[in-house]
């Protein structure tokens, strides 16, 4: 489980394609890491993957983690360079605080970021996000509802069909992926799980 409070940016090492998957290693912050061994989850860009194994180089920490056919048809993960900025999030553990929302790390499509703009005049202005989903999660979004966006835990402040908008405080966007991110890129969504079996509930009735 987690709650969409990115803790850490890490940094794609290396992507490789192996048979219908992919092994992915991202250079990460060794706070991030610490108490994580192999078989633990990890949050990256809002997908809950495995860590298999770790390594340092050049004075840096990677962890490696299997991509499945699955990961990469509905994750932006597959697409990523070596040197793109990822978001982390370890696991909850009992006792953590919830400042976000529950989040599992299934990421169940990408959207398209159509716009990161500066709200207003000066740095402490925030930002304005726009993001279009995939018609498939309408049903599941409300205004001032929550959705993890690249595993961030976000508030929707408008809704306008297929069109998503955010306002981004300073802070967020300074420790998450997002300043590094440009209009077209993709990103993973969320919803919330429970509007998600509310959803799959009414269309067992029906």
């Amino acid at each position: 489980m987690f709650t969409g409070i990115v803790q850490a940016v890490g940094q794609v090492a290396a992507l490789e394609a192996r048979g219908g998957g992919a092994r992915l290693e991202v250079a990460a912050p060794a706070a991030v890491l610490r108490g994580l061994r192999q078989g633990a989850s990890i949050a990256v860009n809002g997908c809950c993957l495995t860590i298999l194994s770790q390594r340092r180089q050049a004075g840096r920490t990677l962890f490696a983690a299997d991509l499945t056919p699955e990961t990469l048809a509905k994750t932006n993960l597959g697409g990523l360079a070596r040197g793109a900025r990822v978001n982390l999030e370890p696991p909850l553990r009992a006792g953590d605080a919830i400042s976000g929302h529950w989040l599992q790390g299934h990421v169940e499509a990408t959207g398209v970021l159509t716009g990161l703009e500066a709200a207003g005049e000066g740095a402490e202005s925030g930002y304005w996000m726009q993001v279009e989903a995939p018609e498939a999660l309408r049903r599941r979004l409300a205004p001032k509802g929550s959705l993890a966006v690249e595993g961030i835990s976000l508030t929707i402040a408008a809704i306008r069909r297929r069109r998503l908008g955010f306002a981004i405080i300073p802070h967020t966007y300074r420790a998450t992926n997002l300043r590094f991110l440009r209009p077209g890129s993709r990103v993973n969504l969320e919803t919330d799980m429970i509007a998600r079996h509310i959803e799959q509930f009414l269309e067992a009735r029906k």
